[in-house]
Order: structure tokens, then sequence, then C-alpha cells
């Protein structure tokens, strides 16, 4: 027998209501009968927050229905909002789950998922700012480079560097809307401190994209140059837990050793361009003298 979710009185079917463009009907269909689409604005979700929606699925059934839209295939779908809700129902066993079917376009479907998602408070920067550029390419219908450009651009005549009347642009005009009506992030923050995120070390990215660390956390651990010790400070900063102040903390440790290090080579350079303009190997006062310190080194450079 089907598992429904509990609320299933709630949904009624209506096979004879057709489908036109921009309307929607709810209705129960096979969560077999939905595929994920090919890009979703989301890339992970917190394992505990998906088995408490699994267990809250369990008790009271899916609240808000899944939106999809139908594909080629007569009772085939796409889903367009609410991956979490499918993954969730996926786990809980139901084979039968309340949906709004609407018509949309692929770019249409694209925008609905991006703002669906940005509406949600769980999205990590990393993903809110890609899901941003991408709103922002559809809505302007200009590539992910340009969205940026503008950006900046629009930034640099606000604060006064540039005089070029482009907030005024029509252009910008629609960006301060989105922004607008988005109202999690005001475009002037999104420039100062999202758009740098993307431009973070590979590594560093990938943990907030996961959650495993927070972006005030990764902005300081970005700050290390020497790609050893960033990687070693995130694994550390990511195991422990640590706090802020710690990770400042062994960054202050890290960078003398860095800068003592980078001390002794650069003298080693500068010791061996003086002796090669000397030729002192041809003074036989300093000859042994500099045969025994040689010696001393050659014994460092072989211990393990």
């Amino acid at each position: 027998m089907a598992r429904r979710n509990s609320l299933k009185d709630d949904w009624k079917f209506d096979a004879e209501l057709p489908l036109t463009s921009g309307s929607s009907k709810i209705c129960e269909v096979s969560i077999d009968s939905i595929s994920l689409p090919a890009s979703q604005p989301r890339r992970y979700f917190d394992t505990q927050k998906l088995q408490q929606l699994k267990d809250s699925i369990c008790t009271h059934g899916i609240l808000e229905p899944l939106l999809v839209r139908p594909l080629g295939d007569a009772g085939q779908y796409e889903l367009v909002a609410g991956e979490r809700r499918y993954k969730a129902a996926k786990e809980a066993g139901l084979t039968l789950v309340p949906v709004t079917i609407r018509e949309l376009t692929d770019d249409e479907a694209v925008q609905m998922a991006l703002v669906e998602n940005l509406q949600r408070e769980d999205l990590n920067p990393v993903e809110e700012t890609e899901g941003i550029l991408q709103l922002l390419r559809l809505k302007l219908e200009i590539n992910l480079a340009e969205v940026s450009a503008l950006l900046y651009r629009m930034r640099n005549e606000a604060v006064g560097n540039i005089n070029q009347n482009v907030l005024i642009s029509p252009e910008a005009q629609k960006i301060q809307t989105i922004f607008s009506e988005l109202g999690s992030i005001s475009w002037e923050s999104f420039v100062t401190t999202r758009l740098i995120l993307l431009s973070l070390p590979a590594e560093i990215l990938e943990s907030l994209r996961s959650g495993k660390i927070a972006y005030t956390k990764a902005q300081v651990i970005a700050r290390l140059k020497d790609e050893v010790q960033r990687k070693e400070l995130l694994e550390e900063a990511i195991t422990q837990n640590l706090s802020l102040s710690q990770i400042r903390e062994r960054i202050k440790v890290i960078r003398p050793r860095k800068e003592e290090s980078e001390s002794l080579k650069y003298r080693m350079q500068e010791l061996n361009h003086r002796f090669q303009k000397t030729k002192a190997w041809d003074d036989p006062k300093k000859q042994k003298r500099l045969e025994k310190l040689l010696m001393q080194i050659e014994v460092i450079l072989t211990e393990d």
C-alpha cells in the first residue's frame, strides 16, 4: 500500500484541469515521477537538519507542496523548488507527495529555484552569493563576468571613485530593485563582503560551501599565503572547532616563523653572493675557517 503524507485529505487531485502558461494546480504525484534538474542552486544539506525534517515528515507529513513543472513525457515532472523536502520525503519512504505543478520555461524554472532558495535562512554564504549572481545574470541577460564588473562599477561610483552615471543606468536600477525585493542583503554590502568570497582559495571555498566553517573564520584563515600552513590551520579549525580568537592566535604564531624562515633564506642567498664575489676561498687565512663552517652546514643539512 502506498505511503502518503498524513495530510492527504488537504490535497485533491484534479486531472481534468488543463495547465496553461503561468497557471498551476496542486495535487499528489508519485515521488518516483519527479526528477532533479541538472543544476540546483543548493549543493550541500546539513545532515542533522535533514534528519529532523525527515522525522517531522514522518509525524506530520509535508506541510508545503513541492514546486514542479511538467516534462515532455506524460506524468513526469522536474523539481523546481523544495529539494530538501524531496530528499527528506525519500528518506521517510513516502511514495506520494503533494506538489504544485506549474508550466515554466527553463529560465523561469531556474529563477524560481534561485528565489526560493535565497529566501531560506539556512543557505550558506557561498551558495547565497552564487545564487544571487545567477539571478542577476538571468534578469539582466548578461554573463557572470559582466554582472560582477557592473556591480564593481556601481560601487566605485557610489564611493566617489568614478562618475560615469552608472547608478542611473537601467541595468543598475534593475539590480537595486532585485536586491530590494530579496531583502536579505544590500547590493553595496554584497559587493563589499560577498563578491570577494569567490576569489578565496579552493579548499576554503569548498569548506564554506559544505558548511564546515563559518564565513568570518574562513576569511581570517584565507589571509595565510602559505598553502600548506593554510590547509593545516583550516583542518585544525574544523576538527577542533576553533573559535575566531583561537584562529587569530595561531596565525600570530605561524607568521613570525614564516618571517624568520624567509629572513634566513635571504641571508643565505646574500652570503653566497658575497662569497662568490670576494673569492674568499683564495685567502689561505680564511680557507680553513670556511671549510670548518661548511662541514658544520653539511652536517645540519644531512640531519633528519
